[in-house]
């Protein structure tokens, strides 16, 4: 086999691509992967790992708040955005050698630059060369997207442009209330910067239950929050530093950035996909099977791409899936079951399973709900409140789906999914012992039903 002829060739340098072209060297195949910009992906480089540390950051305004109530009296400590910015760049350069390592160590040839599909099996670099591969695997992810019909467009900036701020500004407009938008806004607010949210729903957070959405929608408010919900931008006008935003209601007012979180989707135009025969859906995204092949059989796809479940976890599964498939003769279909997932707002949101109106649709459905202050919040004076609920299957006792607002929302949604995934029925809820005091006792305390109130 000649320099220029591989058995993989990996287009993306994100968790999934990584992920699947080390497992496939490890196999034996003979490995080459490009990446256009940096390693790691929109999840390490602009996305989940940056803003988990600048999440963290702004926690601490509400932990200095707290420690009075504690017995703590000192000065609040001031805060340094370009330190924060600084740190996070080291932190994601570090991360980045690190992929390019584990790459290296399993033999994987790394091409920095841009690769097209030129046929089922070929592919194009942008340094001119062409590489003949047996299988090419696309895990491009996918982008933010913005209306760019929207007068005054260019003044708005995507979630990619965030962590490139070199300094916070007084005022931010966020449109959009999925997860960035919500991540963002409740991250920024905390770090001193007034806050709007601008979305076309009554709650944020579409497609997670409704008793969650209501209950951050809530607490954003309770933060300070600026939250027009029912209402779009109609237009931007001025310039960066001096925005003027109006919404289709007609209301009219001035912020220092504009950043839209309205979705994203499918990084494939330009890839010469199509043109090699690969189906892709209505928004780019490659259509692919259980194995994550596309409609050619030799040009494979994982990750954002697919369009399927745009998680970072669901990628790394299906790139180790299509790797064992494809070079460890081990058939692995890709079955996620209920997914967990987390939202790091603040307060954090936890969820897995089926949403209560979802259970309803197919079940019928007996609903578990706590609502209360925290034990620290006792002393802190916060007003923060914990939600928890159970979706249940009256018939067969089954917990279809645990929903959770509060402090450590994260950290109880992974572990209470394996017990959703086994099957757990409400009574091994409540067989097992609580620990105490934590919050998470709640999920295995919970007797009554919840009853809604009468009109």
């Amino acid at each position: 086999m000649s320099e220029n002829e591989v058995d993989l060739f990996v287009i993306g340098g994100g968790s999934g691509g990584v992920r699947a072209a080390r497992i496939a060297a490890q196999h034996g195949a003979k490995v080459m992967l490009a990446e256009a910009q940096r390693l790691g992906g929109t999840c390490v480089i602009r996305g989940c790992v940056p803003k988990k540390l600048y999440v963290y950051a702004s926690r601490f305004a509400d932990a200095f708040s707290d420690a009075a109530g504690f017995g703590w009296s000192a000065p609040l400590p001031a805060f340094d955005f370009a330190t924060l910015h600084e740190n996070k760049d080291r932190e994601i350069a570090r991360l980045e050698g690190v992929y390019a390592s584990n790459l290296e160590r399993a033999g994987v040839a790394i091409f920095k630059g841009r690769a097209t599909v030129v046929s089922p099996q070929r592919v194009l670099l942008s340094d001119g060369r062409e590489i003949t591969a047996k299988t090419l695997l696309v895990a491009t992810g996918g982008q933010p997207v913005r209306p760019e019909e929207t007068p005054g467009i260019h003044l708005a900036e995507s979630s990619n442009d965030l962590f490139e701020w070199s300094s916070l500004p007084s005022s931010v407009v966020l449109v959009g209330a999925g997860y960035v938008g919500v991540e963002f806004a409740c991250m920024l607010r905390r770090l001193g910067c007034a806050v709007t949210v601008v979305f076309r729903g009554e709650h944020v957070l579409p497609r997670f239950d409704d008793d969650l959405r209501r209950a951050l929608t809530e607490a954003m408010r309770e933060a300070g929050i600026t939250m027009l919900s029912e209402s779009s931008v109609a237009a931007l006008r001025g310039e960066r530093g001096a925005i003027e935003v109006e919404t289709h209601s007609g209301q009219r007012f001035s912020t220092e950035r504009v950043l839209f979180a309205t979705g994203r989707r499918p990084n494939t135009r330009g890839l010469g996909l199509a043109e090699a025969g690969v189906a892709l859906d209505r928004e780019g995204g490659v259509i692919v099977d259980a194995f994550s092949r596309s409609s050619v059989s030799s040009i494979y796809a994982v990750g954002d791409v697919t369009n399927r479940v745009q998680l970072t976890p669901v990628a790394i599964r299906e790139g180790h899936a299509f790797a064992d498939t494809v070079f460890g003769g081990r058939p692995t279909p890709v079955e996620l079951g209920p997914i967990p997932t987390a939202v790091f707002s603040t307060p954090e949101i936890g969820t897995v399973g089926l949403t209560e109106t979802a259970a309803r649709e197919r079940h019928d459905v007996v609903i578990y709900k706590s609502d209360f202050r925290a034990m620290k919040a006792t002393l802190s004076g916060s007003r923060e409140r914990t939600l928890m609920k159970l979706v249940v299957d009256r018939e067969t006792d089954r917990v279809l789906g645990v929903h959770i607002a509060g402090e450590g929302a994260a950290e109880m949604i992974q572990l209470v999914a394996i017990a959703v995934r086994m099957g757990a029925t409400k009574r091994d809820f409540d067989s097992t012992l609580a620990v105490h005091p934590t919050a998470a006792e709640e999920l295995v305390t919970m007797r009554a039903p919840w009853v809604p109130p009468t009109a």
